[in-house]
């Protein structure tokens, strides 16, 4: 099965941060494939690049595609047009509006397939068909 994890749960992979064992389980299954955005890629390198979330030394901002493709096994879904469109006719819900999440909600909801967060905030667009997998 296809999953799409956001920006949190990428930051918390390359940082060992935490992991839920439901999502885990999730990793651990081989025959899952595990996407992340490039969205979220962005989002990350900027990140790293204020300083808001410290790579092990060995690692720079430009080594993320290694990280993520070599180290990690995730794979890359870049966002396009068909995205871009599901973002534009995607209503905003009440104390949400970031821009990243919700382009990658939009990737999610346009790709159907289950989009993987610790934002609390997510399960918000279930009612607009996005697939939500919680890492608690």
């Amino acid at each position: 099965m296809r999953y799409l994890i956001d920006t949190n749960v990428l930051a918390n992979i390359v940082t060992d941060g935490y992991i839920s064992d439901d999502v885990q389980a999730i990793f651990d299954d081989y025959e899952n494939q595990i996407y992340v955005s490039s969205e979220s890629i962005k989002e990350f390198v900027h990140l790293v690049q204020e300083k808001r979330i410290v790579l092990n030394k060995n690692f720079r901002s430009l080594d993320v595609f290694d990280l993520i493709e070599n180290n990690f096994g995730l794979h890359v879904k870049y966002v396009t047009k068909e995205h871009l469109r599901t973002l534009a006719s995607l209503e905003t819900v009440e104390g949400h509006s970031d821009p990243n999440d919700r382009l990658i909600i939009a990737q999610a909801i346009t790709e159907k397939i289950p989009l993987i967060s610790s934002d609390t905030k997510f399960p918000k667009y279930i009612q607009f068909g996005l697939k939500f997998i919680p890492n608690r």
